[in-house]
């Protein structure tokens, strides 16, 4: 693969990953409730890390060109993301909150397994994207595709570090910011969950 190839990947990378979505809200949200920042982090990049294995061994291609599959996947990705949504907005998280944080670091990462594995519009973006920047007479397909997907996934752990690391050193001081912030995040995984069902029902 060119090496113009990978940087115009990881170019269109950043600027996905810089726009606020349920990812943005998780990490947020986790990071504000005291919790090691890589608890989130994690989760997310394992989460993605599955997505591109999946896309490797050819099993998304199929799935998504069957409506049934793609009604499902959507379905569960969006319910999931409501779910987590409610459940930020019933407890929201205030720095001053005590946590367990190898109990609750555990069930963050499993959480974040669930937004970016289950992210319907995710698996789509990987299965539009990365494609394109393949190229028939290099690597095999499969190959190139792992880089790319290793490329976006190591972007996603820097971000989003940083993000939560943001979160929880300039808000941890400040109570009612973190926790409006809190709510803002579980008004976003519940927006974008209803958005992706309500799209696809009405396709």
């Amino acid at each position: 693969m060119a090496t113009s190839t990978l940087v115009a990947f990881w170019a269109v990378t950043v600027l996905l990953i810089v726009v606020p979505g349920p990812d943005w809200a998780f990490t947020l949200g986790s990071a504000l409730s005291g919790q090691p920042v890589m608890a989130p982090v994690a989760g997310l990049v394992v989460g993605y890390a599955l997505l591109t294995a999946v896309v490797c061994a050819g099993v998304a291609a199929p799935a998504a060109r069957t409506p049934a599959a793609l009604t499902a996947l959507t379905l569960i990705g969006g319910s999931y993301l409501m779910w987590q949504g409610i459940e930020t907005l019933r407890r929201p998280t205030l720095p001053s909150a005590a946590v367990d944080t190898s109990a609750t670091g555990r069930r963050t990462v499993l959480k974040g397994i669930g937004i970016s594995g289950l992210n319907p519009k995710a698996l789509l973006l990987f299965l539009a994207l990365l494609p394109q920047f393949t190229t028939p007479d290099a690597w095999p397909i499969a190959a190139q595709i792992a880089v790319l997907g290793s490329i976006f996934t190591l972007t996603c752990a820097i971000f989003y570090a940083l993000l939560g690391t943001f979160a929880k050193t300039i808000l941890h001081a400040r109570p009612t910011a973190a926790g409006a912030i809190s709510r803002l995040s579980g008004i976003g995984m519940l927006s974008i969950g209803l958005v992706l069902i309500v799209e696809h029902i009405a396709k």
